[in-house]
């Protein structure tokens, strides 16, 4: 199973449209992946109510996992998102 450890980037955290930006990139990825705080229980990334009922907040250690064909690279690109608390997923790691 594939795995990043990162610190939320967003100062908001993962709530409302950081929330969202982090929905959609990991539903476009394609790679069913979860997402859970370093203590926590893991949910489901694509699930927009999943990620707000994390409660994660801006400097947050977040543990994205999947095990499927490809989650190397989206982890990378959704880790870099998140630890960047970027508007939108980058093209490129």
């Amino acid at each position: 199973m594939a795995e990043r450890r990162v610190n939320v980037g967003w100062a908001e955290g993962l709530h409302a449209r950081p929330a969202s930006i982090f929905v959609r990139a990991a539903t476009a990825s394609g790679v069913p992946v979860t997402i859970a705080k370093a203590d926590g229980s893991p949910v489901n990334a694509a699930s927009m109510l999943a990620v707000l009922g994390l409660g994660a907040q801006g400097g947050d250690e977040i543990v994205l996992f999947s095990d499927a064909d490809g989650a190397e690279v989206a982890l990378d690109r959704l880790a870099k998102l998140v630890a960047e608390g970027l508007d939108e997923l980058p093209e490129t790691v």
